[in-house]
């Protein structure tokens, strides 16, 4: 290659790097004049978001930012930090309970080129200006209950004395007012009046504002099945209403407060007791007030019948309490919220039972024996008498045929005498066999209550039936002796069989 041509390459090559360099260089400063118009305007768009319109009085949420010694520092949603002081925001134990990133809700009470100044309420020392600051804008102050008066009490605000009305320290009916006397509390100014010599305060619309915040709350999570801690406010015959929170009612009917069988609320329940409720029905108001809300306490402690199977068995004998008794029995609860029925035939052995209470009232404990249990139709059916056992078993045990037995006339037929002879155990003595009797006449004279010896012929448990005669066991045996011969045709007639029946007699009694 020759020199020249080596020259105009170079030549070339110079000039191709001089042009990029020189777009080098336009590029950089495109690039340079990019920030700094970007960051121009997000500095305008900052200042601008930044400049709200904060003014005395407003109430602002923010979050914590910084916590110093004295001062706790707020974001304000500006470009000046809110400050307030520490000692505000301590609690009854005299610590700062708030962390970096919590949300506050306070008032402005001073704004400056160079600080917002934010407080819970006015407090301290203040002049006039301040005061009727914080009347127009509505500011909380500080005040603190120095004595009752006629009609309220006597509150000191910034070194002043103001009035409250006694309606108006509370949302609820006061009944104690010293109680409140030598108690601090926020309050807003509603007149001022000749230079501030007569100051109005009221703290009822603090509270009534703060408890509709929480009733929104409340609400907006008011749901069907939700679970709630409550206080029982008010009984009524008809249930009990109780508080959710803040205000918020709700009523818990008689039938939903226990499985059990309630007649009357105060029989489970009193005002102030503190009880857990699901929320089964929510109605949308009518009018002003917020919705109807129906509650329950029993679906919270689990429906008894679903172990009826584990803890009751056929043929156990169990204790329970009789709660209601009706025209065909009594209901006996063996369980909470589990009733069995006692039909009137299984109430007594002892004799005819025409109305339930005359063997058990509501309120009496009873043993009882379970008989049947039908979990699909939720019934059982329970025996009164079986549980004291059958008296008639236990006569038998005591007694046989041919024994005798002193018992008590209890009514006479045409039929015969019934005798009761043991309690639940009546025996039938035959007309057929008085007329026979030798003391036929002395068993005539005898009236219902009167005690009177028989023989027991024969013991039937299974028919419930005993049946008597007159006289020794032997004669009895004899009698029968000699019937079985009459049959026979053994002796003859009648009349001789009596004869030889009436000689052996005297030949034992001489």
């Amino acid at each position: 290659m020759s020199d020249d041509q080596m020259s105009d390459d170079q030549m070339n090559d110079d000039q191709m790097n001089d042009d990029r360099m020189n777009d080098d260089r336009m590029n950089d400063e495109t690039e340079n004049d990019s920030p700094e118009e970007s960051f121009a305007e997000l500095f305008e768009n900052y200042s601008r978001g930044m400049n709200q319109d904060i003014q005395v009085g407003d109430k602002i949420r923010g979050k914590i930012i910084s916590i110093g010694k004295d001062t706790v520092f707020m974001d304000t949603g500006t470009k000046i930090d809110g400050a307030v002081e520490k000692a505000e925001l301590l609690d009854e134990n005299g610590e700062c309970p708030c962390r970096i990133g919590d949300e506050l809700e306070l008032y402005v009470t001073r704004v400056t080129e160079n600080e917002i100044v934010l407080s819970k309420a006015i407090s301290g020392i203040g002049g006039l200006n301040q005061l009727h600051d914080a009347l127009s804008q509505k500011i909380p102050v500080e005040g603190k209950v120095t004595a009752t008066r006629k009609g309220g009490f006597d509150v000191e605000i910034l070194k002043r004395r103001a009035f409250c009305p006694v309606s108006q320290l509370d949302i609820a009916y006061i009944e104690s007012p010293e109680d409140y006397v030598g108690q601090t509390f926020s309050f807003l100014i509603t007149r001022i009046e000749e230079k501030g010599k007569n100051i109005v305060v009221s703290r009822r619309e603090l509270l009534q504002q703060q408890r509709d915040a929480e009733q929104k709350e409340i609400f907006d999570k008011l749901t069907l099945d939700s679970e709630w801690e409550s206080r029982v406010t008010r009984l009524m015959p008809f249930g009990a209403f109780v508080d959710i929170g803040a205000g918020v009612e709700g009523m818990v009917h008689v039938s939903e407060l226990s499985w059990s069988r309630v007649e009357e609320p105060k029989d489970v329940v009193k005002i102030g007791d503190r009880i857990r409720v699901k929320v089964i029905g929510i109605k949308p108001a009518e009018g002003k007030g917020g919705p109807r809300i129906a509650l329950s306490a029993k679906q919270l402690q689990g429906n008894p019948w679903d172990n009826v199977q584990d803890r009751f068995k056929v043929g156990d004998l169990v204790e329970g309490k009789v709660v209601r008794c009706a025209p065909f029995g009594a209901f006996v609860e063996i369980a909470p919220g589990v009733d069995g029925l006692v039909h009137i035939s299984e109430m007594s052995y002892e004799k005819r039972i025409h109305n339930p209470e005359e063997v058990v009232r509501p309120g009496d404990a009873v043993s009882v024996l379970v008989k049947e249990i039908d979990l699909d139709k939720r019934r059982i059916s329970l025996s009164l008498r079986e549980a004291k056992g059958d008296p008639w078993v236990d006569f038998k045990n005591e007694y046989k045929a041919g024994g005798r037995i002193t018992g008590t006339l209890e009514k006479k037929e045409k039929f015969g005498f019934f005798i009761t002879l043991a309690p639940g155990v009546t025996g039938l003595l035959p007309q057929s066999v008085i007329n026979q009797a030798p003391e036929r006449a002395d068993l005539e004279k005898l009236k219902p209550g009167d005690p009177v010896t028989v023989t027991i012929e024969e013991i039937k448990v299974s028919e419930r039936k005993v049946s008597l005669s007159t006289g020794e066991a032997s004669e009895a045996n004899d009698w029968r002796e000699h019937a079985q011969s009459s049959e026979a045709g053994s002796l003859g007639s009648l009349g001789e069989m009596l004869q030889k029946a009436l000689k052996a007699k005297e030949k034992k009694n001489s």
